[in-house]
C-alpha cells in the first residue's frame, strides 16, 4: 500500500486519493500550533464540566466542586450594591423629611431611589409620566392639586397607610354620598351646573347654588375650593379627577366612584417609601411644608368636625 501513495513532487505531500474533475486535494497536515490549541480547548471543557454546573438533569443540573450559579452570583451583588447604599438609606431614613429638602445631594438620591421604586410599583394607575388616567380616577401627580396634601409629610402618610385601604387603620377616608339616591334628576342638573359653574365651565341657577349649599359646600367649601382635611377636591380648577364633562361631573354626583388606593406599609422598607414621596413631591406639584403654630392641630381637629357637623346638619334637613 505504501508504494501506492502518490506524492505530489513540488511540496512533497501525498494526495488523498479524491479528485474531482482532475482537481485532487493533498493531505496536508494541520499546523502544529492549531493542534495544540485543539488539545487544550479539550482539557479545559473537561475542567469546566467538573468546576462549574454543567450537564442538565431532570430538575437541575450538576453544581459543579466550587459551588457557582449564576443565581448565586446575582444575589451576591444586589448584596453588594445594598450595602453600597446602606448609608445613603440610614442618611435618609434619619432626616427628618422637612430638613431633606434643604440636603440638595441628599435630596436628590432620594428622589433618584423612588422614581426607581416608582416604576416598580406605581406606573401601573399613574403612568410612567406620572400623569394618571382621569377614565379610571387615577390622579395625575404632576400638578398641585392634592386630595390629602401634597407636602412630603402628607404624601409619605398616604403611601404608607393608603386611601380606603382596609390594611390600615389609619388609612385616608372618607366617601361622598350618592345624591342620587334622594335627589330627583332636575336637582341632579341644578346641582352638576352649579358644580361646573365654580370653574366657569356652566352657568348655575338659584336652584343648583341652594342644593350645593345645603349639601356640598361643608365639604368643598363654599368657593369650591375644596377641603384637604376631609379629602374633598377643589371644584373651582380645572382639574377633575373622573373628568371635567357634564354627563361625568353628573354621573360621579349621582352615583360617585371612590377610588382605593393601597397603602405600601406592608410591601416597601419605610425608606423606599420615603424615596417615593420624596419623587412624587419633586414632580412639579409638591407643596412646602408650613410652619404652623403649637396649637394649630385642635383647631386643624376643630374645623373637620364643624364641617361634619354642618355637612349633618344638611343631610338631615334633607
Amino acid at each position: 500500500m505504501a508504494d501506492n501513495k502518490r506524492i505530489d513532487e513540488p511540496t512533497g505531500t501525498e494526495f488523498v486519493g479524491h479528485e474531482w474533475d482532475g482537481i485532487e486535494e493533498l493531505n496536508t497536515p494541520l499546523p502544529r500550533w492549531w493542534l495544540w490549541t485543539f488539545y487544550a480547548t479539550i482539557a479545559w471543557a473537561l475542567v469546566y464540566v467538573v468546576m462549574y454546573p454543567a450537564w442538565p438533569l431532570v430538575s437541575k443540573a450538576t453544581e459543579g466542586v466550587l459551588g457557582w450559579s449564576s443565581r448565586g452570583e446575582l444575589a451576591q451583588e444586589l448584596r453588594d450594591a445594598q450595602l453600597a447604599r446602606a448609608e445613603t438609606f440610614e442618611l435618609i431614613a434619619a432626616t427628618d423629611l422637612t430638613e431633606l429638602s434643604s440636603n440638595p445631594e441628599l435630596m436628590g438620591q432620594a428622589i433618584s431611589g423612588g422614581a426607581a421604586a416608582f416604576k416598580q410599583h406605581c406606573v401601573q394607575c399613574h403612568g410612567a409620566g406620572a400623569a394618571g388616567y382621569a377614565e379610571y380616577g387615577y390622579p395625575n401627580l404632576n400638578d398641585d392639586d392634592w386630595l390629602w396634601g401634597g407636602e412630603l409629610s402628607e404624601i409619605e402618610f398616604t403611601l404608607t397607610h393608603g386611601i380606603r385601604w382596609e390594611g390600615s387603620d389609619q388609612t385616608r377616608f372618607n366617601m361622598m354620598p350618592a345624591y342620587g339616591d334622594f335627589m330627583n334628576a332636575g336637582e341632579i342638573d341644578a346641582l352638576t351646573a352649579h358644580a361646573l359653574s365654580l370653574s366657569g365651565k356652566a352657568q348655575s341657577s338659584a336652584q343648583g347654588a341652594q342644593l350645593y349649599d345645603q349639601n356640598c359646600a361643608a365639604c368643598h367649601m363654599a368657593d369650591g375650593s375644596g377641603s384637604q382635611e376631609l379629602g374633598a377636591p377643589a371644584l373651582n380648577d380645572a382639574i377633575w379627577l373622573y373628568g371635567d364633562d357634564p354627563a361625568q361631573v353628573r354621573a360621579q354626583i349621582a352615583q360617585p366612584r371612590h377610588g382605593v388606593m393601597p397603602g405600601w406599609s406592608d410591601k416597601l422598607d419605610p425608606v423606599t417609601i420615603r424615596m417615593l414621596a420624596a419623587y412624587i413631591h419633586s414632580r412639579g406639584g409638591g407643596e412646602a411644608t408650613i410652619e404652623e403654630p403649637s396649637d394649630a392641630e385642635p383647631i386643624a381637629s376643630e374645623s373637620v368636625q364643624a364641617a361634619a357637623a354642618d355637612k349633618a346638619e344638611a343631610d338631615e334637613r334633607l
